[in-house]
């Protein structure tokens, strides 16, 4: 198995990225988007997860497997969170519950 060696200004690069998208999301907290808060802080999210998962855990090097493992296991997110919003939007289909 063959190392892929990766320069250091790579590294220095995705920092300085992240530290620009963590300064992203605090600025973007602070102007009220109406109903697309939850999108912008999602794509930002989404964005620094992507350049966490590719250089710092090396996906962007490993071999096809790696990729197919790292796909089924966003496909299994998806699915736990579609059925998690399921569950929630389906609460009031019965009506309000009383505890007593």
């Amino acid at each position: 198995m063959s190392v892929h060696i990766v320069p250091r200004k790579i590294y220095f690069s995705v920092f300085a990225a992240l530290l620009v998208l963590t300064g992203t999301t605090v600025f973007a907290a602070t102007i009220p988007f109406g109903r697309m808060n939850d999108v912008v802080a999602m794509t930002i999210a989404v964005t620094k997860m992507m350049l966490v998962l590719l250089f710092f855990m090396h996906v962007r090097y490993s071999s096809r497997l790696i990729w197919v493992i790292v796909a089924s296991m966003f496909f299994w997110l998806l699915i736990l969170l579609l059925l998690t919003l399921t569950d929630y939007s389906s609460r009031s289909w019965f009506g309000p519950t009383v505890i007593t």
